[in-house]
């Protein structure tokens, strides 16, 4: 499967919502009166959380930005609520690849809501996934390590943070790609996938940077690439997967912020351009950055489009692997 990287920064032409409100309803400000509610479909502490408390803190609205989790049902607990909400600026979804495209590929309609559906806000921060392995495998490489799984078919297992979720996808896409076989085995979150693979349970894993970076700096694991077109600048010894043959293999985990289907298009300005401005903040950028995050703050157009490619690589990569939901 060819997989086409999309300049994030490239917004598309206006269509939708917006383009149906007269020309007065677009122009008009829009100030909240009371407090505006940022959901956060997973526990505290994650990346989502993080992302949504950075925005929440720096908004300029006139009102509180509170960040609240909702965690539940691999992030469809806070999607539904997203769907069932109100468009009128009081609430708004900041999540994972998992929570606006993986789900939906992975499970269809039955997640109860449509991602696609959702009004853009802005794509907040991408990180690439690395592909690790533990400091005793034999693979210093990416060539030896396809190598590796092609002489040992079936006989070694890698960790993921779930079924579905971005490192599950990223390995089946690798297995796609280099017709390698390796067995799968999820657990209940990166933090734990990684903890096995330090403990040499399993062989191998796509984590996201800010999970595994520390890990690799004190040599509990051993980073052979990164799912980016360049070198990352907090793993800058770490060669990308077309500098080892595997070229256009480019793989983010994403965070993104959302709001209710139908969102007038003067509230969709006003909060798109503060939460960019949030994560421009010099103090924001830097503290995420040091994390291992791109901070990439599009327009909302520019989310539209990413999002639908992402949607559509995904469903592809699921129907080929036959990934059923757990």
């Amino acid at each position: 499967m060819m997989i086409r990287r999309r300049s994030l920064l490239a917004g598309t032409a206006g269509a939708g919502a917006a383009a149906l409100l007269a020309p007065s309803a677009r122009a008009q400000a829009w100030s909240p009166t009371r407090p505006v509610t940022v959901l956060v479909p997973f526990v505290a502490g994650g990346p989502s959380d993080i992302i949504a408390r950075v925005i929440a803190a720096k908004m300029q609205l006139g009102q509180p930005v509170v960040a609240e989790n909702r965690p539940g049902a691999n992030g469809s607990v806070a999607g539904q609520m997203l769907a069932r909400a109100q468009p009128d600026g009081y609430a708004f979804l900041v999540g994972s690849i998992g929570v606006f495209a993986i789900n939906k590929a992975l499970r269809g309609a039955s997640i109860g809501y449509d991602p696609e559906a959702f009004t853009p806000i802005t794509l907040a921060v991408t990180t690439p996934n690395v592909l690790t392995v533990h400091p005793s495998s034999p693979a210093k490489n990416l060539q030896e390590f396809v190598a590796w799984l092609k002489a040992n078919p079936g006989k070694f297992g890698y960790s993921t943070s779930g079924v579905g979720a971005s490192d599950h996808l990223t390995m089946e896409l690798f297995k796609q790609r280099t017709g390698t076989d390796i067995t799968h085995i999820p657990y209940q979150g990166g933090a734990a996938a990684a903890t096995d693979l330090i403990a040499g349970n399993v062989h191998a894993t796509f984590q996201n940077m800010p999970t595994i970076h520390a890990h690799v700096a004190n040599g509990r694991m051993r980073a052979l690439a990164v799912t980016a077109p360049e070198r990352h600048p907090q793993m800058p010894d770490v060669p990308t997967m077309a500098e080892q043959g595997m070229a256009d293999f480019n793989v983010t985990s994403w965070q993104a912020m959302m709001g209710p289907a139908n969102l007038p298009a003067n509230i969709r300005d006003r909060v798109a351009a503060e939460a960019r401005k949030a994560l421009m903040d010099p103090e924001a950028k830097d503290r995420l950055t040091k994390m291992g995050f791109d901070v990439v703050a599009t327009t909302p157009e520019a989310l539209k489009a990413f999002q639908a490619d992402e949607v559509r690589r995904w469903t592809e990569v699921v129907r080929t692997a036959k990934i059923e939901a757990a």
